[in-house]
């Protein structure tokens, strides 16, 4: 399978899905003018490791801000780790925040109680 990197802009995360590693990434800013047609290359590849996936997956979160439109499609990715996780797989999502801001840590503690995968909240000091 081939990987996907997408290079960070002032209004995109940069993106790192490598299926021969098992440990995926977004980092930055989430604040694109349409997260849909953004995540449109992470749906399809997850879509994809879904049916080959490797037997431990780990997906890294570190976001220092995200839009209305991001959280969308950030739960949209949640939720297609969970039906990876449900098949048998053993995901784990890491939600990095940084020590000092809530709204991270807050918008992790959301996604966590809204999916049935482990969601493991990881305080990053400054």
């Amino acid at each position: 399978m081939d990987a996907v990197n997408i290079e960070p802009s002032s209004k995109t995360p940069k993106v790192c899905l490598d299926s021969s590693q098992g440990v995926f990434e977004i980092e930055g800013r989430s604040i694109p003018e349409n997260s849909t047609e953004f995540y449109k290359p992470v749906f399809d590849w997850l879509d994809a490791y879904i049916g080959s996936s490797n037997s431990e997956t780990e997906f890294n979160f570190k976001l220092e801000y995200f839009n209305t439109s991001s959280s969308k499609c950030i739960l949209d990715i949640f939720r297609k780790l969970e039906k990876l996780h449900e098949s048998g797989s053993n995901v784990t999502i890491k939600w990095h925040y940084e020590e000092d801001d809530e709204d991270m840590q807050e918008a992790g503690e959301d996604y966590q109680s809204i999916v049935k995968v482990p969601v493991e909240l990881v305080m990053m000091e400054e």
